[in-house]
């Protein structure tokens, strides 16, 4: 029978993956202690609260530490595994900057005794799930890490990608197929019994590499479809058509699925991962790189249809409706609505800009200390508006009434309000 980790686990980083992944865990008889770097997160979870949004994550929280099964603090602890989540963002010149897993193997070397599994979940470039080995490797000397041995380590280090959705997370968490690629088979076997805890898909087993790469191209083969999209929107606009239209009769063919265009594509995957097999094959990648570059320069593109059509008006205000990057989440990680109205406030500081989200209770740094932005509830924005930007399709916005658009310039990037 395959084995099942019954272990005290820690899950490093209190984020979007690693909070509902140590709440799957504790609520099903594990004990796990999350750590983060940030005081109020630790405090919110040891209170049994939820420093985010996601459904159903609150009650699992709750329940998680009320029956005494999750803790929190800001130190690692000792532990019989590990999973490391923290953010693995990306340079300026978009290679992964690795600094935080780095950190993060840091904090988790000093507490290895021998037995421990360290499973990365932080996506990453292929190689990385080794590098942490041979990190922890040069920070205990005295322990045999996988890397370096064909026999049984004395610690066991793998790679398991999330591959969820924000919104299901805590259904996916559980529903969803996992792969779990170890630096040796050995640790591919360890780092299984974890997620056989909670998981009811699949638990497929292969090399550390290999499942980092294929987290990597689920994400680039929807950001190249995306980019398709995209594009078209771009072209149809051109021509003064509708993209919504022509996209629903070119889907009437049986093999045709074409995906619907945005203002760009966010959040912390889609808009990031591709970037990491551009790094790792730069000469063979030449339509990653492309698709990725088309999504980055849609932003800009909204922001432009803005700015040219507020020079009709003499004292004009704009309503921004949306800063998450996607819907009904609290999320502005790599929003690409977050970055149109960025550069709509720069390029007309002296313009009112209200902003509109539901779940976004304060601007980010780079509009809290522009005077001419605000946030607003949508309905008093659009009243006052005389050019609405609809950015992320949120329920609430959708069940607006259509009269408070009369008489309104309406750009309407996700076809929402398009009849």
């Amino acid at each position: 029978m395959a084995e099942i980790f019954s272990g005290r686990l820690a899950v490093i980083g209190l984020g979007y993956i690693g909070l509902p992944t140590a709440v799957a865990l504790a609520t099903r008889g594990i004990d796990v202690v999350g750590v983060d770097t940030n005081p109020r997160t630790v405090d919110a979870v040891e209170q049994g609260n939820v420093p985010l949004v996601e459904p159903d994550l609150a009650v699992g929280v709750t329940g998680a530490v009320a029956m005494g099964r999750l803790k929190a603090t800001t130190e690692t602890p000792e532990a019989d595994a590990y999973i490391i989540a923290v953010p693995t963002p990306f340079n300026a010149d978009h290679t992964a900057d690795l600094s935080y897993i780095r950190n993060a193997a840091e904090q988790i070397a000093p507490k290895l005794h021998g037995g421990e599994i360290v499973v990365v979940e932080s996506t990453s470039p292929p190689g990385t799930t080794e590098t942490v080995s041979r990190w922890l490797g040069e920070l205990r000397p005295d322990l045999v890490l996988p890397h370096a041995t064909e026999g049984i380590p004395d610690v066991y280090v793998a790679h398991c990608p999330e591959r969820v959705l924000p919104g299901r997370i805590m259904i996916e968490m559980v529903t969803n197929d996992r792969v779990v690629g170890g630096v040796s088979p050995r640790c591919a076997v360890k780092a299984a019994s974890i997620y056989r805890v909670f998981s009811q898909g699949k638990i497929l087993l292969t090399d550390a590499a290999s499942a980092e790469m294929a987290k990597l191209v689920e994400n680039a083969y929807r950001d190249v479809n995306i980019a398709f999209a995209n594009e078209l929107s771009l072209i149809c606009d051109s021509l003064k058509l509708d993209v919504w239209e022509v996209i629903k009769m070119a889907n009437r063919h049986p093999r045709v699925n074409i995906l619907s265009p945005g203002p760009g594509v966010g959040g912390h995957c889609i808009a990031v991962d591709p970037w990491f097999i551009v790094g790792a094959a730069p000469e063979l990648s030449p339509l990653i790189r492309t698709a990725r570059e088309v999504n980055d320069g849609k932003p800009q593109h909204v922001a432009n249809q803005v700015i040219r059509t507020t020079r009709r008006f003499r004292d004009p205000v704009v309503a921004c409706l949306g800063l998450t990057f996607k819907a009904n989440i609290d999320d502005i990680r790599e929003s690409p609505a977050r970055d149109v109205v960025s550069l709509i406030a720069e390029a007309l500081p002296n313009v009112d800009i209200r902003v509109c989200d539901p779940y976004v209770g304060e601007l980010p740094p780079e509009l809290a200390d522009r005077p001419n932005v605000r946030l607003q509830r949508a309905s008093e924005a659009i009243a006052d508006a005389d050019v609405v930007a609809l950015l992320v399709e949120h329920d609430k916005f959708k069940a607006l009434s259509r009269n408070l658009l009369e008489g309104k310039v309406v750009f309407d990037t996700r076809g929402v309000w398009r009849h």
